[in-house]
């Protein structure tokens, strides 16, 4: 299992660099395009930037550690599709749960201040 993570498929760190590269040089073109293109209507400008975005994304599918990336993304999503959710009873269960200890740990908490400041006073001679 670690030696498919150490080396993706297709390629290795070379492969990996020159697509990215090309990835990036393709969203900077995209800006670029939109600087460059200033006399031109607003949305001929922003299609300039889509346009160096998705040809970065397609570039970056190219590259074996974006394949890598998508098949993460289709694993994870058969995962989230096995895992349960809580009722809704349980969950308000569980929430007021976690309200009562809030309060329960606010109210400790105040009385440790109270009781630390009040010693402090006492033992430096402010007063009680």
């Amino acid at each position: 299992m670690t030696e498919q993570l150490d080396k993706p498929a297709g390629g290795g760190a070379w492969t990996n660099g020159l697509w990215l590269s090309a990835a990036v040089l393709l969203v900077v073109a995209g800006l670029a395009g939109y600087y460059l293109l200033n006399t031109q209507p607003a949305p001929v400008r922003v299609a300039a930037v889509l346009g160096g975005i998705a040809l970065a994304v397609g570039a970056l599918a190219m590259a074996p550690v974006g394949r890598a990336g998508w098949q993460f993304a289709l694993d994870s999503r058969v995962e989230l599709r096995k895992m349960v959710w809580p009722t809704g009873q349980t969950t308000r269960r569980m929430t007021a749960a976690v309200i009562v200890f809030v309060a329960i740990l606010g109210v400790f908490f105040w009385v440790v201040d109270w009781l630390l400041a009040h010693g402090t006073r006492y033992l430096l001679g402010s007063g009680a």
